[in-house]
């Protein structure tokens, strides 16, 4: 009779336990995938860097900025997330002292520290097992179902990243004009205060169009990518107290505008 309790009962832990390490393992591949997502998506921003041993930082960097978003996502603790990340830097930072030393060569280095940082995650993650077996996909799988204007905008954007766009200094008189078109056709631009607000930036781009066109191209070029990232904190207000424009749009808008500044600036 003892038999026959034992074996459910143990059946059903070891079960317990084969779901609590398939989450575990499964949130480790997802960390090493938002690490090379972090390399592919912010090496961009660092376009020429001097010395293998700050390109090892900044590789790290990369890394440490993909993953932390992705543990956010997660709903991971900050602390969580700045311990994951020092898993990111120590690894360099033991190697740079003998690659200073000429003890190890550039390709030692950024192998070797590439190498190193799966078993320093791999250890810490099993000293907070509690922290890394807990299910959170739920979380996860909301975040990726609300923010779909987000991931629209991305892919609409990823080819600036490879080959940056620069849109004439008139283009952004499109950003205000869509707020007016698409407020007036809501009737949104009815309530106290709001068409006074649009009109001014209307107004404001004008001036900054203006000033594009009479400068030389360079500092053009500065102006310009600052007027689309401006627009993109608009957009994020817009979004937050959901004035004017559909929210979903005014998301969507954000991201694009954002992603086009930052690649205007950089290739300026």
């Amino acid at each position: 009779m003892r038999v026959l309790v034992a074996r459910p009962w143990l059946h059903a832990q070891c079960m317990m336990m084969l779901t609590v390490n398939r989450r575990f393992a499964r949130h480790y591949v997802e960390m090493l995938a938002a690490m090379v997502a972090g390399m592919l998506l912010f090496g961009p921003l660092w376009p020429s860097v001097p010395g293998p041993d700050v390109q090892a930082l900044v590789m790290a960097t990369n890394m440490t900025l993909g993953m932390g978003i992705w543990m956010r996502i997660r709903d991971h603790s900050w602390r969580a997330i700045a311990e994951m990340g020092a898993a990111m830097y120590v690894p360099f930072l033991l190697l740079l002292g003998p690659f200073w030393l000429g003890l190890l060569s550039a390709d030692v280095l950024m192998i070797g520290g590439h190498v190193l940082m799966l078993p320093f995650m791999l250890g810490l993650m099993l000293l907070r097992r509690d922290e890394y077996s807990h299910h959170r996909n739920h979380v996860a799988k909301g975040f990726w179902q609300e923010r779909w204007p987000t991931w629209l905008a991305l892919l609409a954007t990823i080819d600036n990243w490879v080959r940056p766009m620069y849109p004439p200094a008139v283009v952004m008189m499109i950003l205000p004009t869509a707020y007016l078109v698409i407020g007036a056709f809501r009737k949104r631009l009815r309530e106290p205060g709001v068409l006074s607000l649009q009109l001014g930036q209307f107004a404001a781009y004008l001036v900054l169009v203006g000033l594009a066109l009479s400068v030389p191209e360079e500092v053009a070029k500065y102006l310009i990518g600052a007027g689309w990232l401006a627009h993109g904190i608009w957009d994020y207000f817009h979004h937050r107290y959901d004035k004017v424009v559909p929210r979903a749009f005014s998301e969507w808008c954000g991201v694009v505008d954002v992603v086009i500044g930052i690649t205007i600036i950089l290739l300026a």
